[in-house]
């Protein structure tokens, strides 16, 4: 139903008001820097922070959509566990109080009795948030509740939240690093078929004031349903470059160089060679790098790029399942890279869709929720088609020579 949307917008914004104060709030941030160290004792319990605000941001989440939907809380999975070990040996789990008081208490004991950085973060995870979309507000559908199941993914790129580079320029609009390439991840699926059917991601850090050194973020969003199909109507990132993004967003007219290389795609660092040199000569210089999962996925939501690909399997179905339905919504999808290499494009079948609800045989731990077989993000089917076609010529001949 278009109301739990309505409500993922708000605790998505929620945790994106907890990741930022965790980056701005001085007591907290001191607090990250320390947990970070080398050699620093007591790192048995949660001393890592990163984990501490994953953990409250997932919670948060949980008990937020537990509270107006009743049953919906125990569907809601995320990698994060909420138990944690203090220097003292006590374990806690990490849950959101009812009151604000009880909340600072609980991360009081977690935190070894940083007061100032408890009451901080507490005040935080209790602030109520409204946010509404004119979109969404003027649309009412009903899905049953008990069909669906959830994938949250609270801070993904926690690295880049970690280390916090707030001075990173695009290239194009795209960022390769920095806090920009951090985003929450929501998504929502269909238990019984495991499709995707609503997303949500929010970006925390899109601009910065320079005076107070405050970020300000965006949230987008998509619904996929029985034949109902809308979208966060996607302005430009931000005023930080917004001729360039607006640029990207609305792409100019084919150049010379734009026919012989007519795509561009957004990748991983980690790419292997073998992919690296298949695009580049399918995309000549139209290849960026980036940081996050999540992140990558936005690019091509937001048109900065037509396709982001990715040959590993060490994304996992929390990393893809709110753009996969944003991209559903607006004509695209996400598929299997390895299912489409070694499909027959003859064969009238259809593209291999990522699914959500089941696991991957035999595997164990967060591996069983790994995509496999990699990924490939697209927004329109025919472009894909035509990507494929060209990916397989040039990738044939590589491959052989491995």
């Amino acid at each position: 139903m278009s109301g739990i949307l309505r409500e993922l917008l708000c605790v998505s914004e929620k945790a994106a008001n907890i990741a930022r104060a965790c980056r701005q709030q001085e007591a907290l941030f001191q607090l990250l820097i320390e947990e970070k160290k080398e050699g620093e004792k007591n790192k048995k319990f949660a001393v890592d922070f990163k984990t501490l605000a994953d953990v409250l941001v997932q919670e948060v989440i949980k008990q937020n959509m537990e509270n107006k939907f009743p049953g919906l809380g125990k569907k809601i999975f995320g990698e994060e566990s909420n138990e944690f070990t203090n220097d003292l040996g006590e374990k806690i789990i990490i849950r959101l109080c009812p009151t604000e008081e009880e909340t600072v208490d609980l991360l009081n004991k977690v935190l070894n009795g940083n007061k100032l950085a408890s009451e901080a973060l507490a005040k935080v995870v209790h602030q109520d948030v409204v946010f509404s979309d004119p979109a969404l507000d003027a649309i009412e559908i009903n899905i049953p509740q008990d069909t669906l199941g959830v994938w949250v993914d609270p801070i993904d790129s926690t690295y880049q939240y970690i280390k916090g580079s707030a001075d990173i320029k695009s290239n194009q609009g795209i960022f390769p690093s920095g806090l920009q390439c951090v985003t929450i991840l929501i998504g929502v699926y269909d238990i019984q078929t495991g499709v995707p059917l609503m997303g949500v991601i929010n970006q925390p850090f899109v601009s910065q004031d320079l005076n107070t050194l405050r970020w300000k973020g965006h949230c987008y969003w998509g619904l996929s349903y029985m034949g109902t199909n809308i979208h966060s109507f996607l302005p430009p990132v931000s005023t930080r470059n917004s001729s360039e993004t607006q640029s990207q967003v609305t792409p100019n007219p084919s150049s010379e160089a734009e026919c012989s290389h007519p795509f561009s795609a957004v990748i991983s660092t980690s790419e292997k060679e073998t992919v690296k040199a298949a695009l580049s000569r399918v995309c000549g210089e139209r290849i960026f790098r980036a940081a996050g999962a999540g992140y990558k996925s936005l690019c091509v939501v937001l048109g900065l790029v037509d396709i982001y690909i990715f040959s590993e399997d060490t994304t996992f179905k929390w990393d893809s399942c709110a753009a996969h339905a944003i991209l559903r919504a607006m004509g695209g999808g996400m598929v299997d890279l390895k299912e489409c290499l070694e499909r027959n494009p003859n064969s009238g079948l259809d593209l291999p869709q990522l699914v959500y609800h089941v696991g991957n045989r035999g595997a164990a731990g967060v591996d069983q929720w790994a995509n496999k077989g990699g990924l490939i993000a697209y927004r329109s089917k025919k472009q894909l088609e035509a990507f494929l076609s060209r990916l397989l010529r040039h990738l044939a001949p590589v491959d052989a020579h491995t």
